[in-house]
């Protein structure tokens, strides 16, 4: 590996069955579906040597093609997006896969450049998630996103829906943090990964990271600024166009997004 170019390729996996809201990932957010904004925020990351959309679902690749983006299609038997992208990459040329989820239309490209730098430093890592601070004490317990414990040196130790904690808020905001949707593998782990049946409570929880914890590999916390809202529920979607309107960076990333 050490010998080797870096070659990360970002991947978006996407279904139209989303259980908590169905075909969510072509719900137009200014006049384009919420994974063409996905895909297009990813591509101003120059880190990516590509980035392609891993889907089962001809609708979903239709929209990606017209807009001139690139489609892997992968079996319709997949539970989660960590073995869609493991199918998707098995035979890419890459050394890395970042796993991009197209739920999250207001992902910021210096999030993923801050990502990349880190792979480029310790390249033989199993695995790497960006996380962000828990805002409010009701997340704690939201169930619709995952949260994590962090070790002081950035290992995500445990990850669960609502807080098994009894500390005041103050101090688990300290080691809790919100699981963010930009996951990266190296690309030989990922499918060593997925090779292995799903753990106890990945599947009891409904969380694809407790694979490689359960199994004893190191999943690393990359810690950003400020968590970003993403969109679990259709309740969800007129919060994240408000934080756009609100926001100015994202104003200026709408703007390039829009005009490519």
């Amino acid at each position: 590996m050490n010998d080797m170019p870096i070659k990360i390729a970002g991947v978006i996996p996407a279904h139209l069955a989303s259980v908590r809201f169905p075909r969510k990932i072509l719900f137009p957010f200014y006049g384009l579906p919420m994974i063409e904004h996905v895909r297009r925020r990813a591509l101003l990351c120059k880190a990516l040597t590509d980035v392609y959309v891993a889907t089962c679902d001809q609708e979903i690749a239709d929209q990606i093609i017209r807009f001139g983006g690139k489609v892997i299609m992968t079996a319709d038997h997949h539970l989660n997006g960590t073995s869609r992208v493991a199918e998707a990459v098995s035979g890419m040329d890459c050394t890395h896969v970042m796993l991009l989820q197209g739920d999250e239309p207001l992902l910021l490209p210096r999030h993923l450049d801050q990502l990349a730098k880190l792979i480029v430093c310790e390249p033989q890592g199993d695995a790497w998630n960006a996380t962000g601070p828990v805002e409010e004490e009701d997340d704690l317990d939201r169930h619709s996103f995952v949260k994590c414990a962090v070790s002081p040196n950035d290992r995500i130790l445990y990850c669960f829906r609502r807080t098994p904690c009894y500390s005041p808020f103050d101090v688990q905001r300290s080691f809790i943090r919100k699981i963010l949707g930009v996951l990266a593998f190296r690309k030989e782990f990922l499918l060593e990964l997925t090779s292995h049946p799903a753990s106890p409570i990945e599947q009891a929880e409904f969380i694809e990271q407790m694979r490689i914890i359960e199994n004893g590999y190191m999943l690393r916390s990359v810690p950003v600024s400020h968590s970003l809202p993403s969109v679990n529920e259709p309740d969800e979607a007129e919060i994240v166009m408000a934080y756009i309107k609100g926001d100015s960076e994202q104003r200026q990333l709408l703007e390039q997004v829009i005009a490519k």
